[in-house]
Order: C-alpha cells, then structure tokens, then sequence
C-alpha cells in the first residue's frame, strides 16, 4: 500500500517538474531527471521487496 501511494506521488511529482512553461525553460530537465532517479530507486525497492 505504501509503495503505490509513493509511486503516484511520485509520477505526479515527476509531471509537474517537466518544463513546460516560459520561466521554466531554462531550467533543463534537471527537476524532472532528479525525480526520475527517485522514481527508479523506489521502484527498483519495490520489486526487490524492501518497501
């Protein structure tokens, strides 16, 4: 239960970081890349069952 309520937040996190807006442009994918690591770890947890 608690590995999918961290995976939604996470996809949602993960959404709203992409730069899609004029102020945020210049930031790169840097925000969303950070995310993803985090998304992959805590999948990656996930299939090896420590979460």
């Amino acid at each position: 239960m608690l590995g999918t309520i961290l995976i939604v937040i996470l996809i949602l996190a993960l959404l709203g970081v992409l730069p899609r807006w004029s102020h945020s442009q210049s930031w790169g994918y840097a925000p969303s890349g950070g995310v993803g690591l985090i998304l992959l770890i805590v999948v990656i947890l996930l299939v090896l069952g420590r979460i």
